[in-house]
């Protein structure tokens, strides 16, 4: 009696474990696949990734502000 639920228990681990082996393969074969075809047919998407942060909508940063936050930074490390 013992004996058959333990078999039953390691079979139903195995079956658990197998599916999600297989659930993850999947998942790592289509991501890949889904990559190469977007890296295949939209590459001038990428060279977007490599433009100024000022193209990309980031706003530019005044001098004066980052003068201001170098001098309270500054202030703030010697304090102590």
């Amino acid at each position: 009696m013992q004996g058959d639920i333990v078999a039953q228990g390691v079979e139903l681990m195995l079956y658990g474990m197998g599916t999600v082996v297989v659930f993850l393969t999947l998942l790592v074969v289509i991501t890949t696949c889904m990559s190469a075809i977007v890296q295949r047919y939209f590459a001038e998407a990428e060279s977007a990734g490599t433009a100024s942060p000022r193209a990309v909508g980031i706003a530019a940063v005044d001098e004066e502000v980052v003068a201001a936050i170098t001098v309270a930074v500054h202030a703030h490390r010697n304090r102590s």
